[in-house]
């Protein structure tokens, strides 16, 4: 494997497909598809593939048999051939990025200690870096929201931003969009990605589809313009911005065909979460979805941007929009300009890459949707593919609840209306008890009794700050989140939403006083058609008032809850609710407070805001009452698609986008003022709790030892099914009784300025300690636990003690670790240190029922062995529990070249067999090295 692979530019050209092409005045190098036979049948998104290994031919890493197999791909065979794919760019975010940067720091010194020029580590592909997961929503519902937070996100982050700064001089081809800009997905689709890509090399220039990789699974969100594209883990990224082409097997493709259009009053929301629901069901992990058909002409980019965006959701590696008339609409809305849209369309139309519902390539697989057929949904509570229709909502709510409530308390009777007199009698609160009983009169919502009949807990009286009153129970929402990336980027759902606020107000509803509102847009352009349709003062006055442009609620920094409502909520274990616009909504995620987490579309965020409780039926049981004392429905303030249209047409232009994006990368006044290190290597400073150099190369020899056995092994977890990258990676606030906690308190900082574990990832320290400390992660060593507990079987009886301080005990005795998991091990975000924790943890091996196609792949890039359980095998099926002492053999055969199938794993008195899951000749590269990234030093080492 070359450590250097062609970006772009002369190859071996065996097919003769070098050509010109001509746009008005320009010529463009380009590489003709139609010079290979069998491309014109292949489905859109492998016409890309092949473009890129056309390209890229070297004779080597890429060889003409390469491009003929792919040609001649057979739709219906189970993935095996293998190819080399060069993406033309890498994006990222800073959660993941900074370590990312941090690790491409600390390759430059270990480089430099091995002999090499530390320069040589230097992106050769671009690399972009959008800062946009650090703003928390700290402070919410007032005027000042967005300058306050943003003020506490620079207090907080200044050592990343100034490391980030240094990195954006020290490496080429390497630019960061500041602060307060947008979300990274928004900011790609808008903004950075070029859909065909434009490239001058060596005095000419090349066009060819702009194809990327990114530090975030929701990189897919591109996929809404044409852009073959997908996430991968830090560790990935890094790869490929050093030149590493990404070793990929040829996957199945899925022909989504879509016909009809959506009916009023269903948003993008409800189709993406019916496709989800659908592509869940058939099956998708691991495999393109490509849509389409008649319809695909019926849903415009923002709703392709949409459905790309939730690709991890539904497990596919990307989910693709082909490029037509919609596409390059798109490009002139967002400000493109005339030479890049007329190469955009004349490229594709060239190359067999436009749309043509007429004509229907070969698929792996066939699904179909007529989109007349969709219904406003919602999906929840705990994962993005449990969709349920709206008008059905309370009903699963309730049959969910049961889940979360403690099952050994008595249980209690009760409606709502007994127990808010008792709360409220009008005589002594008259104000407290308009404002909430007034509104739902006759209603049991608050006493949220599960489906079963009987209660878990007694509701509790609650008193703000500002002297309002109201009964807290089950099922309150205590979040309503616009939020990000997955429908901030879409201008009718975000009108929508924002027609929802207005209705409300002229009829006199405001949200329920114990919900937190929070509005964090993709980009600044939806400020700037909220200000110019005049929309923006009635989100104000229901409180979602503007609190930053970045993921927010998503990803856990929604910040606190109401102090009063957090109190009563943790005194009665009250599980109460989150609704929320994004894309993901797994335990333990959104807040710590929060049990029970709902997706749903912008307009219906507010309008759970103004119901105030998911145990509500919002279709047919009125939201509040208007002045007069009238019932209000939610199909009263519902906006009609003509109204939405309007709005859109007459606030939006492509100016919006060239103002918003005209000088991007050089940000305000307060990035520009922030102290910026020099110098070819970075400086760490030793009393930094945020950048810390890493030990992955500490001692690292010029070659590889051979890889070995695992002998006298114990299990330091062992997990159930549907453990995500959310369970094992760190995420969230910073507990002060954690390992992380301590460690930054007995480094001198105050539990005010812990921030999140996000913000700490370029400090290997705090994020080992939080490696599987999730609040919500159940690990069967330690019955009667939740979080990041085990047992120590060094010590005799194997005590309960902290993952972390286990992990210490078992590594100073040299004992290695493994991990017994189910199915679906390490699905979810494309969290790097979900496998860098595990890896600096001691694990040396997983085994699991089966595994998300980029966690199993950063395993390999850490150097931890991946294994599979035998079909229709798991650890309860062998009798493991946990406590016996681990063996696996066969391990050692990797030395000589070749990949074994099975190794054998001794557990205490038995033995079975578990499958490989090292699926590419590239990955074997990568574990026989000890990681990706030791890979890379060493081939560039070579050269």
């Amino acid at each position: 494997m070359n450590s250097e692979a062609p970006e772009a530019g002369p190859s071996v050209n065996s097919f003769g497909a070098q050509d010109t092409l001509e746009v008005g005045e320009k010529s463009y190098q380009i590489f003709r598809l139609d010079k290979v036979p069998g491309a014109d049948k292949l489905p859109y998104s492998l016409k890309v593939l092949l473009e890129n290994l056309l390209r890229t031919e070297d004779g080597a890493n890429i060889t003409a048999d390469d491009i003929r197999a792919l040609a001649d791909w057979d739709a219906d065979a189970q993935p095996g051939n293998e190819i080399q794919f060069t993406p033309a760019r890498v994006v990222m975010q800073d959660f993941t990025g900074v370590p990312a940067i941090v690790d491409l720091a600390t390759m430059r010194e270990a480089f430099g200690d091995l002999g090499g020029d530390p320069d040589k580590i230097n992106p050769l592909s671009p690399a972009e870096l959008v800062i946009d997961h650090s703003v928390i929503a700290d402070v919410f519902g007032t005027a000042d929201a967005f300058t306050r937070n943003v003020e506490i996100e620079y207090g907080r982050n200044k050592e990343r931003y100034q490391f980030l700064r240094w990195g954006q001089g020290a490496f080429n081809d390497f630019k960061v969009v500041p602060p307060g800009t947008g979300i990274v997905h928004q900011v790609n689709i808008e903004h950075l990605a070029r859909v065909i890509f434009p490239r001058d090399i060596d005095g000419q220039t090349y066009a060819y589809p702009d194809t990327l990789v990114g530090t975030d699974s929701h990189t897919t969100m591109v996929n809404g313009l044409g852009v073959v594209g997908w996430g991968v883990g830090g560790i990935e990224a890094e790869a490929a911005m050093l030149g590493q082409p990404v070793s990929m097997l040829v996957p199945r493709v899925v022909g989504f065909k879509l016909t009809g259009e959506l009916p009023e009053g269903a948003t993008a929301t409800d189709l993406v979460l019916t496709i989800t629901e659908q592509l869940r069901k058939h099956g998708a992990v691991g495999k393109f979805v490509e849509f389409y058909g008649s319809g695909v002409a019926a849903v415009p980019v923002a709703n392709r941007a949409t459905i790309g965006n939730m690709s991890p959701e539904y497990g596919s590696t990307i989910a693709i929009f082909p490029i037509d008339d919609k596409t390059i609409d798109y490009l002139k809305l967002t400000g493109r300009s005339e030479e890049q849209i007329a190469l955009v369309e004349a490229y594709a139309k060239q190359q067999g890459l436009w749309h043509d519902e007429t004509k229907e390539a070969k698929y792996s697989e066939y699904l179909e949707l007529d989109l007349s057929t969709v219904v406003p949904s919602i999906a929840g509570p705990k994962r993005p593919q449990d969709r349920v229709a709206v008008s059905e909502a309370k009903e699963s709510f309730r049959g969910a609840l049961t889940a979360y409530v403690d099952e050994g308390e008595e249980a209690v009777s009760g409606a709502y209306d007994e127990a808010l007199e008792e709360s409220f009698p009008a005589s002594d609160a008259p104000a407290a008890h308009d404002e909430v009983h007034g509104q739902t009169e006759g209603r049991d919502y608050l006493s949220c009794v599960p489906a079963d009949g009987k209660r878990r807990s007694d509701p509790i009286e609650v008193t703000l700050s500002d002297g309002s009153r109201f009964t807290l129970d089950h099922g309150a929402v205590a979040i309503a989140a616009i939020t990000s990336c997955t429908n901030t980027s879409n201008p009718s759902v975000m009108i929508g939403a924002a027609l929802v606020a207005k209705k409300a107000v002229e009829k006199g509803l405001t949200r329920k006083p114990w919900v937190k509102t929070t509005l964090a847009p993709g980009s600044k352009v939806v400020s700037d058609y909220y200000e110019r349709s005049g929309l923006t003062p009635y989100l104000d006055k229901l409180g979602f008032n503007l609190v930053g442009y970045g993921c927010t609620t998503c990803i856990g920094n929604s910040g606190p809850l109401i102090p009063e409502v957090s109190d009563a909520v943790n005194e009665k274990d009250l599980a109460v609710v989150s609704v929320l616009s994004g894309n993901r909504n797994f335990e333990g995620r959104i807040n710590p407070d929060v049990k029970m987490n709902y997706l749903a579309s912008p307009p219906l965020v507010v309008a759970y805001a103004l119901a105030g409780s998911m145990d509500i039926d919002i279709t047919t049981d009125p939201l509040g009452n208007d002045e007069s004392g009238n019932p209000v429905y939610l199909k009263d303030i519902w906006p009609t698609e003509a109204e939405i249209d309007e709005i859109v047409s007459g606030s939006i232009g492509a100016e919006m986008f060239t103002e918003s994006y005209a000088d991007v990368f050089a940000g305000d006044q307060q990035w520009q003022s922030l102290p910026t290190p020099e110098g070819r290597t970075f400086a760490w400073d030793e009393q930094s709790t945020y950048v810390r150099k890493p030990t992955y190369f500490d001692g690292m020899p010029t070659e590889p030892q051979p890889v070995t056995d695992i002998e006298g092994a114990r299990v330091l977890l062992k997990l159930g099914d549907s453990v995500t990258t959310d369970h094992i990676s760190p995420a969230g606030s910073i507990k002060a009784d954690s390992p992380a906690g301590k460690y930054l308190t007995e480094h001198g900082i105050e539990r005010r300025d812990f921030n999140s574990y996000g913000s700490r990832r370029g400090n290997h320290e705090v994020m080992i300690r939080g490696t599987f400390a999730n609040i919500r992660l159940r690990n069967q060593l330690a019955p009667g636990t939740e979080g990041g507990f085990t047992r120590d079987f060094n010590q005799a009886d194997g005590p309960v003690t902290t993952v972390y301080d286990a992990s210490q005990a078992y590594q100073q005795a040299g004992t290695p670790l493994v991990i017994l998991a189910g199915k679906e091990y390490g699905s979810g975000s494309s969290r790097d240190w979900a496998a860098k924790g595990t890896a600096l943890l001691g694990v040396r091996a997983v085994i699991a029922e089966s595994y998300e196609r980029i966690h199993r792949s950063n395993l390999i890039g850490m150097g931890v062995l991946p294994l599979q359980f035998a079909e229709g095998q798991n650890a309860e099926s062998l009798g493991l529990t946990g406590e016996e002492t681990f063996a696996i053999s066969g391990v050692t055969a990797l030395n000589d070249g070749s990949t074994p199938a099975t190794v054998q794993v001794t557990a205490g008195d038995q033995t079975f067999d578990a499958v490989v899951r090292i699926d590419t000749p590239g990955e074997a590269d990568y574990y026989r090295h000890g990681g990706i990234m030791q890979y890379v030093l060493r081939s560039l080492l070579a050269k």
